[in-house]
């Protein structure tokens, strides 16, 4: 089913076509637009909330700024439907995040408009100013630089770094911050209230209509606005000596607060900004899923991708099933740190904005003085946990994969030089799904694997995450303990077992065998296991064990696969260079093995977004690639007999 555009949408095949409108049709577009991202995403998903809050900062962007050659970039992704949509990308955006269609954020690679890449937060900026300070380098004066970031992205300590750069820069840099109090869950911290208390001030917001007053006739004075623009600022920071301006003080200019939502007003301003020189920044206020009732009203967390859902009625679709489901392994993190939290009062909880996500948000509601969501900062996120733990607590730090690696020198640093018994649970491990290679988790194995201090272990399934966690908050002196698991469903609708200790670098063998051994880290053995039942009708009987650790490594269950089997396949939904099938090579070769070794597990390249199933068949270690892994082997082992 095809999404039929508005009668000015359906002109829009680029920003050039924008630009042929009356300023007076905007409305009207950004009407149409609003309602064709409603229609979209109502029927195949996708991102939501973020991005009907701006549409018509999409709009004047394009309209005012002379786009691809004016770079534009976004922070974070989740905003940028309405950009793809006026960018060329309107008839197939109905294939956004499917597999094998358009990504759900800016790429470079699908897009000359997309100027950047983005999926994790907070990069905005910093990419922006890198842009700015090479045309001045090359002598472009009259490109224009804009950063489109969310309020949420601005509490990564990236953005700071970014800001105070900027600010000493004197570069062509336009950041415009979208305020509207959310990222994906309710914003947390200092710089949420601070923004706050700027666009509730009645003094900020008296003298910034006379700043707009002045600043719409800005054309009438030629030359000499930058010296008029100057003298306003003077007078609004002399004016507000009691109230400092913390942008004010890195050095940008501030201009708003502004209405996110007046599309006239927004390209007057952005018009205006444009003539100014060096390093500024427009704060718009806005709402998070403007224009549809149910996403204004309800929970914002829940409408930032809600799925598809009825856009008349607002009723999200959820599957029914007759059976009992399997839980998804997030859940079963929450409702186990709980459990484990009232059997052990030091255990704190840490998220970096992922309380939903990560369902932290369970021990949030259940236990607020013992969970925290610290904003999107992961190096943070680390070192307070590191904190915790040289205190006697027991921090169980949830961070997705792909997100941990922008605390990498945290947990080097902070954590494991310092030998600290702190918990990582990374959710999100392997493949992420319709979010892309910038969500993936395809490296935290091997980026974890090398770290002296550092324990690294995977469930199969839930039963074993929770003797997993259960084991990781008993007692212990050293040592960190990260547990990952995938994103989506487990395999056990009857999960809440008792409590069990592992012993830590301690497998265990599924089934016994002939000839070839399976060895599997993780989940991804539930697949060994459907492959291993289905090769018994063709007689074929591979042994499978699951290592559930790879550091330390079942020296005595290795031992006894390579004086059994010769040929050995190594399945992982991470990447394979470093991964648990080079951590089994490396065994075999400083005990003086000698066996074939096949590794299954995510290709040395950029692995593209699409359902987790096609991605894991695409890679070759489904069921059916075990299959067919597992015959090849068969067959080369009776040749050689």
């Amino acid at each position: 089913m095809l999404i039929t555009p508005g009668k000015l949408l359906a002109q829009i095949n680029n920003p050039e076509d924008l630009k042929k409108l009356d300023q007076a049709q905007l409305v009207q577009l950004c009407d149409e637009l609003r309602h064709f991202i409603i229609d979209n995403v109502s029927v195949y998903g996708g991102h939501f909330g973020a991005s009907l809050g701006v549409v018509e900062m999409t709009v004047a962007l394009h309209y005012v700024f002379n786009t691809p050659k004016d770079q534009l970039v976004w922070d974070v992704g989740h905003q940028a439907y309405g950009h793809k949509i006026l960018t060329g990308r309107r008839d197939i955006f109905h294939t956004n995040r499917y597999y094998k269609g358009i990504s759900g954020f800016p790429k470079r690679s699908e897009s000359e408009y997309d100027a950047f890449g983005v999926g994790h937060s907070s990069t905005s900026v910093s990419a922006a100013l890198g842009m700015a300070t090479a045309s001045k380098y090359l002598g472009d004066e009259m490109k224009q630089h804009i950063a489109v970031i969310g309020d949420g992205a601005l509490t990564g300590g990236m953005a700071f770094e970014a800001l105070n750069h900027a600010g000493v820069s004197d570069t062509n840099l336009l950041i415009v911050l979208n305020d509207n109090c959310m990222s994906i869950d309710p914003n947390v911290g200092a710089l949420k209230d601070y923004l706050t208390d700027i666009t509730t001030s009645k003094t900020y917001n008296r003298l910034k209509d006379d700043v707009w007053n002045l600043l719409g006739k800005l054309s009438h004075f030629g030359k000499n606005a930058q010296e008029i623009v100057s003298k306003v600022e003077n007078g609004i920071k002399s004016t507000l000596l009691s109230q400092s301006n913390l942008f004010e003080s890195l050095n940008l200019r501030y201009f708003g607060p502004v209405d996110g939502h007046d599309v006239d007003h927004l390209v007057a301003v952005l018009r205006d900004l444009k003539d100014i020189k060096g390093p500024k920044i427009l704060h718009c206020v806005t709402i998070k899923g403007k224009g549809y009732g149910p996403a204004e009203k309800g929970n914002a967390t829940t409408w930032h991708a809600p799925g598809t859902f009825d856009k008349i009625s607002g009723e999200i679709y959820k599957k029914v099933h007759e059976t009992p489901q399997a839980p998804k392994y997030q859940d079963v993190f929450g409702h186990t740190l709980v459990e484990l939290a009232k059997l052990n009062d030091k255990i704190i909880g840490i998220t970096p904005a992922m309380p939903s996500g990560s369902s932290m948000n369970i021990m949030m509601k259940e236990m607020p003085d013992r969970a925290f969501d610290v904003g999107i900062a992961e190096q943070h996120a680390v070192t307070f946990s590191a904190g915790l733990a040289t205190q006697g607590l027991v921090p169980f730090c949830n961070i997705y994969s792909s997100f941990m690696q922008r605390a990498y020198d945290q947990v080097v640093h902070d954590v494991c030089i310092q030998n600290l018994p702190v918990n990582f649970c990374l959710d999100r491990a392997g493949f992420a799904g319709a979010d892309g290679p910038t969500h993936h988790g395809a490296y935290d194995i091997a980026y974890f694997r090398c770290i002296p201090n550092m324990i690294v272990s995977a469930p199969m399934n839930e039963e074993e995450l929770r003797n997993l966690m259960f084991t990781a908050q008993l007692p212990r002196k050293e040592k960190a303990f990260s547990i990952r698991y995938p994103r989506g469903q487990g395999v056990m609708p009857n999960w809440r077992t008792a409590f069990q200790k592992i012993e830590i670098g301690k497998g265990r063998k599924i089934r016994d065998g002939v000839g070839i051994a399976i060895l599997t880290f993780g989940h991804i053995g539930n697949y060994a296991v459907e492959a291993c039942e289905r090769l018994e009708n063709q007689d074929i009987y591979p042994a499978h064990f699951d290592l559930r650790f790879a550091k330390p490594l079942d020296e005595e269950m290795l031992h006894e696969v390579f004086t059994s089997f010769n040929k050995v396949i190594t399945i992982e939904d991470g990447c394979i260079q470093g991964g648990i099938g080079s951590a089994v090579l490396e065994f075999m070769a400083d005990h003086n093995y000698s066996a074939e070794v096949k590794r299954l597990g995510i290709p040395d390249e950029i692995i593209e977004h699409g359902e987790q199933i096609d991605l894991h068949r695409d890679s070759g270690f489904d069921a059916q690639g075990i299959i067919e892994a597992v015959k090849a082997l068969h067959v080369a082992a009776r040749a050689e007999v």
